[in-house]
C-alpha cells in the first residue's frame, strides 16, 4: 500500500489560510484607518465651516448692534423732538389766548365805559370800572357775554358815585374764560 503523507498539504492549506486572514485583517484595518481618517476630515472641515460662520454672524450681529444703537437714538430724539412741538404748540396756543381776551374786552366797551381793573387767575377773571350809566355798564355786560372767551358774566357791585357834579357807575364783575381750540388759521 502506498501511503501519501497529506501533512505538508494541510500545513500549506493553513498557511494559507492564515495568509489570507492576515490580508484580509490588514486590508480591514486599512480600510478602517481610510474610513476614519476620511470622517474625521469632514467633520474638521464642517468644525471649520461652522467657526467661519459663526464669525461671521458674530460680525453681522455687531453690525446690527451698532444700527439698533443708531435706530434707538433716532428714536429718542424723535421723541423729544414731537414733545418739543407739543411744547411750542401749546405755547402758541396760550400765546393768543390772551390777545383775543383784550381784543374781545376792547370791542365790547362802550365809548362811556372805562375798565380800572382786570385780573385773570386760574380761568377767573375779575374787572372793574367806570361808567356814565347803568346803561352803559349792562351793554358791556351784554357784549362781554356775546364773545365767545368770556362766559357766566355776573355783575358783583355796582355802585353811584357823584364826581365833579357826573354821577358816575362803579362796577365790579366777574366771568370765566373759555378756552378756544386753536384754529387752523391760529396755528400757523
Amino acid at each position: 500500500m502506498i501511503r501519501i503523507n497529506l501533512l505538508p498539504v494541510k500545513a500549506a492549506q493553513k498557511k494559507e489560510q492564515l495568509r489570507n486572514q492576515l490580508i484580509v485583517a490588514v486590508f480591514v484595518l486599512l480600510v478602517a484607518v481610510v474610513g476614519c481618517y476620511t470622517f474625521h476630515s469632514s467633520l474638521q472641515s464642517e468644525i471649520s465651516s461652522v467657526k467661519s460662520e459663526i464669525g461671521r454672524n458674530n460680525k453681522e450681529i455687531a453690525k446690527l448692534k451698532k444700527k439698533i444703537g443708531e435706530v434707538n437714538k433716532f428714536k429718542k430724539l424723535q421723541e423729544e423732538l414731537r414733545s418739543k412741538l407739543e411744547v411750542l404748540a401749546a405755547l402758541k396756543a396760550a400765546k393768543s389766548g390772551p390777545v383775543h381776551l383784550m381784543d374781545d374786552l376792547i370791542g365790547a366797551l362802550p365809548e362811556k365805559l372805562w375798565i380800572t381793573d382786570f385780573k385773570e387767575k386760574g380761568g377767573q377773571i375779575t374787572l372793574k370800572g367806570v361808567g356814565l350809566s347803568e346803561d352803559d355798564v349792562a351793554d358791556f355786560m351784554t357784549q362781554l357775554e356775546a364773545s365767545p372767551y368770556y362766559q357766566n358774566v355776573v355783575l358783583k357791585v355796582t355802585k353811584q358815585k357823584v364826581q365833579s357834579d357826573m354821577r358816575l357807575q362803579i362796577f365790579d364783575l366777574s366771568c370765566q374764560v373759555e378756552k378756544q381750540k386753536p384754529t387752523p388759521e391760529s396755528a400757523k
